[in-house]
């Protein structure tokens, strides 16, 4: 017989079991609410080979190994992806069998993390495919260097006996106990309350004996050209780590050097356009920060007590930390010193970077643009500094493209005869008559440029690139001459990509061209390189050498804002784990013509000819945009946004769309090059 005592003890206890199911279901549909949130996956309720499992991500503190355990107890893991900095994963089987038999024992299950032994419940879902679009793999800042194994063991040991942190606790030297690490000041003391040094009041004893062999070895293998007068050592525990910033301009020359001992650590980058780099700095390893990486970067350590990392390279990893979300795991962190010298500058900085340069800071003529921060602003930055600009200087521009370029030609009259073809940026339409087997169609965002095409009897029209009205798949071959370095974020470079894409016919090829960082490349200088800044009248178009050229200061070639401006090309990626901020009041530098660039975002002259300003007036009396002003000689001088591309940011680029594959990738003078298919 059941007494009434054993009833109502069942009755609690399915009860229990109501309310528990009633939870993993209020779970499991908010884990899918936020999936289709933030990465636009759908969950599925039939059973298939993929699970996304809730609460199992880097950014929950799960390593890939711990994941790894727990999930292949349920059968053969055939992909295991864990994106950086989010809090669920994702798991294909291989059947749905052994999919299903994780769904049903991970549902609720509590598991104990790693070192940190907080426990967790795991929620799972399936999804019709396991699938992620990697980032574009990132190249290390302009001007920063790694190098590995500067130091020996015994060396590293050396150094790090060196510094007392309690016996100096009453010296000018000692030690501050900052909110995120330990620090302590030789040769010149940092003052945190300015961010700059006394240069009147040099710390007794200078730089530690056991730096100088150090010093000696960095100058002699060129690491640096000034013996470094100023140290600073840091010393961060598990946790701890150093907010983003940028050292400042008046206190230091251009070289900065960290020594990285006892451990390694992942630094963040941050350019002023938001893009991010996390750069791996393993143990005895050098860091050489010069040029753009040490002015206009900011850089940092994030606070945590874990790193994102390569899980192939795992505690050897040198560079960048690429997203690759099938490779990453967890390091947990150990106690890092870092040794940082730098040279007191004695005068006021001169740097590219005004914006953000103390010295600088109120002596700029006129104020330049910032670099974009989301898509308004980008948008407002073409508009004044590409779309305007040549609104104004088509009929000067046009007359400056009239050679087309061989390679380019090559690639046109290779197409098969009668083949359509669309020219995405078509400028003065210099490329509309190459073939005259084919047919070639033209449009740009410049409509004073479209009409020279008319002039000349092109089919052209006014369009903008990110959004081509051109039926998808009904060309058999597109180009895009210089019109893809004129869009300033990564997002709307790679879009413009994407566009052209689209007008593919599968099969269909593409030729994209833009400038490149690089205009010196094995060893041999481009073409606009090579042109002395004082010629004005016979100076060779930057790509080929074929035409004339008014001015020095013209570009490469096709300097058409093509159809208009387009999505990214880096991966702006958006700031995961990183408190670094935007750089306040960030500047786009304006490049010097005729010379190597110093950053890849930057604002390119353009001497206008034909155009007399009269003495007294203004320049928007003349109807020029924001990107112009006047010279001396009362000629307007208008800048357009250039982001330069550097080796293998294109291919890669382009690589990151499924729906192509690259076939060619090329260097032409000054220009990256890509020929790619449509799948």
């Amino acid at each position: 017989q059941i007494t009434g005592v054993e009833v109502g003890k069942n009755n609690e206890d399915h009860l229990k079991v109501h309310k528990m199911k009633k939870k993993i279901l209020r779970k499991q549909v908010r884990a899918q609410h936020t999936l289709m949130r933030h990465e636009g996956i759908e969950c599925v309720s039939h059973a298939t080979q993929s699970l996304v499992i809730a609460n199992a991500g880097l950014g929950n503190g799960m390593s890939r190994h711990q994941l790894h355990r727990i999930v292949e107890e349920y059968g053969i893991v055939e992909t295991l992806l864990m994106p950086p900095n989010k809090p669920y994963s994702f798991v294909k089987y291989e059947s749905t069998e052994e999919a299903k038999k994780a769904f049903d024992a991970l549902n609720g299950k509590e598991v104990t993390l790693g070192d940190s032994g907080q426990n967790i419940v795991l929620y799972s879902n399936f999804v019709e495919k396991v699938f992620w679009k990697n980032a574009v793999p990132t190249s290390l800042p302009l001007g920063l260097k790694v190098i590995e194994k500067i130091i020996s063991p015994e060396e590293e040991r050396k150094m790090l006996e060196s510094i007392d942190w309690i016996r100096d606790e009453d010296t000018q030297n000692a030690q501050k106990t900052l909110k995120h690490r330990r620090v302590k000041h030789f040769g010149y003391e940092f003052r945190y309350d300015n961010n700059n040094v006394d240069k009147d009041k040099p710390l007794p004893g200078g730089l530690p004996e056991i730096c100088i062999p150090f010093l000696e070895k960095c100058l002699k293998q060129g690491y640096i050209k000034h013996k470094p007068d100023q140290l600073t050592v840091n010393q961060y525990e598990p946790g701890q780590g150093i907010p983003p910033h940028i050292d400042t301009h008046s206190a230091f020359e251009d070289e900065i050097i960290s020594l990285s001992l006892g451990a390694e650590i992942v630094m963040d980058f941050k350019h002023p356009d938001g893009h991010t780099v996390a750069v791996m700095l393993p143990r005895c390893s050098l860091l050489v920060m010069t040029g753009e990486s040490r002015y206009l970067w900011t850089h940092g350590i994030t606070p945590r007590k874990y790193d994102v990392i390569q899980a192939s390279d795992f505690g050897q990893k040198i560079g960048t930390i690429t997203a690759d979300v099938g490779d990453l795991t967890l390091k947990r962190r150990e106690t890092r010193t870092s040794f940082t010298f730098r040279k007191v500058r004695r005068s006021p900085c001169n740097c590219i970077y005004p914006s953000v340069c103390d010295s600088q800071k109120g002596q700029q003529r006129r104020i330049q643009p910032s670099f974009p921060h989301n898509e308004m602003e980008a948008s407002e930055l073409e508009q004044e500094y590409v779309h305007k600009v040549y609104k104004e200087i088509a009929t000067h521009f046009s007359s400056t493209r009239h050679s087309p370029w061989p390679r380019i030609v090559e690639f046109l009259r290779s197409l098969p005869e009668g083949s359509i073809v669309a020219d995405v940026g078509c400028g003065n339409g210099k490329y509309l008559g190459v073939n005259k087997g084919l047919y070639m169609i033209g449009c740009d965002r410049s409509k004073n440029l479209v009409d020279i095409c008319g002039e000349k009897n092109f089919q052209a029209f006014v369009c903008d690139a990110l959004s081509v009205p051109i039926r998808s798949g009904s060309c058999d071959a597109c180009i895009s001459i210089a019109v893809i370095h004129h869009f300033s974020t990564a997002e709307r470079r790679l879009a413009a990509i994407r566009e052209l894409a689209r007008l593919l016919r599968p099969g269909g090829t593409a030729l994209i061209y833009v400038w490149a960082m690089e205009q010196e490349y094995k060893n041999q200088k481009s073409k606009y390189l090579k042109e002395k800044p004082g010629s004005k009248d016979k100076e060779e178009d930057i790509n080929t050498g074929m035409a004339q050229r008014p001015r020095s200061d013209q570009m490469p070639d096709s300097s058409n804002q093509g159809p208009a401006c387009a999505d990214g090309l880096l991966d702006d990626s958006k700031d995961e784990g990183c408190a670094a901020k935007p750089v306040a009041d960030s500047r786009l530098p304006v490049h010097t013509n005729r010379t190597s660039f110093h950053s890849q975002d930057m604002l390119v002259p353009w001497h206008l000819k034909g155009v007399t300003k009269k003495k007294g007036k203004s320049a928007g009396e003349v109807s020029v945009p924001a990107g112009c002003e006047g010279s001396q000689e009362l000629s307007p001088v208008f800048h357009r946004y250039y982001h330069v591309f550097c080796e293998g940011e294109l291919e890669a680029a382009c690589r990151s769309l499924d729906c192509v594959r690259v076939l060619k990738s090329y260097y032409d003078q000054g220009n990256w090059c890509v020929v790619l298919e449509k799948l």
